[in-house]
């Protein structure tokens, strides 16, 4: 979000998690559909693709997505086109990809659970974050920054942590 946020690009933020998203809807979910397109497609809906046209497109958990759903998103990035579900017309959506996994998606791909190609076209300027257990160092920080955002969201004075509760999050396996 703050790569958009920060960027010349001051189209739409869309956010989505395709794992969240059943297969068979993927294709509706993404691309949108036309009225009358299948059963109860009883409206025009337009898809994440579309929706996301002069800005940012960003897809969490990328490598939950299965191989044929990365195959169809593989074709919208190198084209920048695509047709609703039903449709006839090409729609052409610029949009900037950012993806987001958990996952190591070098070792998805030697083991054929993601495709390589997809995993080129997305590792463009990847960055890595690491896990809160390699950086405890950031604890105190983050706690300070949560705290004081709690208070003013409550409008109530900031509190403090004391030292004992900060060592025990810091010690916590994250």
């Amino acid at each position: 979000r703050q790569i958009h946020l920060f960027s010349q690009r001051k189209g739409p933020f869309v956010a989505v998690h395709p794992a969240s998203t059943p297969e068979q809807l993927f294709e509706s979910e993404f691309f949108g559909h036309e009225k009358g397109s299948f059963t109860g497609a009883t409206s025009q809906k337009i898809g994440y693709f579309e929706m996301a046209n002069g800005g940012t497109l960003f897809i969490d958990e990328v490598g939950e997505m299965p191989l044929s759903m990365q195959v169809k998103l593989l074709r919208v990035l190198q084209n920048q086109r695509f047709m609703r579900v039903g449709g006839t017309a090409e729609i052409i959506s610029r949009f900037r990809l950012v993806a987001a996994t958990n996952r190591d998606l070098r070792d998805e791909v030697a083991k054929g659970r993601f495709r390589e190609d997809l995993f080129y076209r997305l590792s463009v300027v990847p960055l890595r974050v690491p896990p809160l257990r390699e950086r405890r160092e950031d604890i105190p920080l983050l706690v300070a920054h949560f705290m004081d955002k709690v208070a003013r969201e409550n409008d109530m004075p900031a509190k403090k942590f004391t030292t004992e509760a900060l060592n025990y999050l810091s010690g916590y396996e994250w």
